[in-house]
């Protein structure tokens, strides 16, 4: 049962080019649709600038989408009033890419796992502390930890503070948006464990969001990907992995380095005549799709 249905999602931006030029307009989703079923793990990938965090963003309303439709549970969340889109905010949460930026510096990291209990007024004071004391054990903090600022973290717990935030009211939808690209190679690992974990214990619905195609691979079962603000490709990981389709898609899985230093080079360069850019998706497989 699909739990997000995301149709035709357009986000345009208009970009000021100087004294007696007329504006631009920026194309950054351009007809996206897509959907996911409760409990799945969706994958988005693409290179940057194509789309990807615009698009979760857009479906948090975090950026209002210049049209389109983002159903989350039947209701169409781009026409909820702002106190029906904060409600429900309790049930779609978002982990963000930059664990340096994303939390409040002159905020003690305990209150800034409570602050999301303290803004939708759950429980009593005391009641809000035991929650986030069990949140801290829950991502694998300790609890002395509680009162320390996000300096004092490195960039791998930063994250789990992120992902305690993230989990604290209980959501069914998490949009992990580049959540591990910014830690070393050896901490991406115990994140995305964790981040698996918790899909297991709380039920959650993910939204991956990476440019890390080998990842992708492990932890998604369907997988999208994102070229100059379209979908052009789309299916389930294996088969999109075992026989991707669309020239982009082609030349972004060449991309991935392999494991043989020794292997030969298969880099494919994409030649951008090839692409054709208002081409609809059309299944070219069971349950895989590609614009050509």
């Amino acid at each position: 049962m699909a739990l997000l249905e995301v149709r035709n999602l357009v986000k345009h931006f208009t970009r000021t080019q100087g004294f007696l030029r007329p504006p631009s307009i920026v194309k950054a989703v351009d007809s996206v649709s897509f959907t996911i079923d409760e409990g799945e793990m969706f994958g988005l990938v693409g290179e940057s600038g194509s789309g990807k965090s615009t698009t979760g963003r857009c479906i948090l309303r975090l950026i209002e989408p210049t049209s389109g439709e983002v159903r989350f549970r039947g209701e169409d969340v781009a026409r909820f009033s702002r106190s029906r889109m904060r409600l429900a905010r309790r049930d779609m949460q978002i982990i963000f890419q930059d664990p340096y930026s994303s939390l409040n510096p002159r905020m003690r990291v305990g209150d800034i796992v409570e602050e999301p209990l303290v803004i939708h007024g759950l429980g009593t004071h005391d009641e809000r502390r035991t929650r986030v004391a069990e949140l801290f054990a829950l991502v694998g903090l300790e609890q002395e930890m509680l009162t320390r600022y996000p300096h004092e973290f490195s960039g791998g717990q930063r994250q789990r503070v992120g992902i305690a935030r993230a989990v604290a009211l209980k959501p069914a939808f998490i949009i992990a948006d580049e959540a591990v690209s910014a830690l070393d190679v050896s901490i991406q690992a115990q994140v995305v464990k964790l981040l698996m974990d918790l899909k297991s214990q709380l039920s959650l619905t993910y939204l991956f969001i990476a440019h890390d195609l080998r990842l992708v691979e492990h932890i998604c079962s369907r997988v999208a990907v994102m070229y100059l603000g379209r979908i052009v490709e789309m299916g389930d990981t294996r088969a999109l992995f075992a026989q991707p389709t669309h020239p982009y898609t082609r030349a972004l899985l060449s991309a991935i380095p392999a494991l043989d230093p020794d292997a030969p080079r298969g880099r494919i360069t994409l030649d951008a005549r090839v692409v054709l850019p208002e081409a609809p998706l059309r299944e070219v497989g069971a349950g895989h799709w590609a614009a050509v």
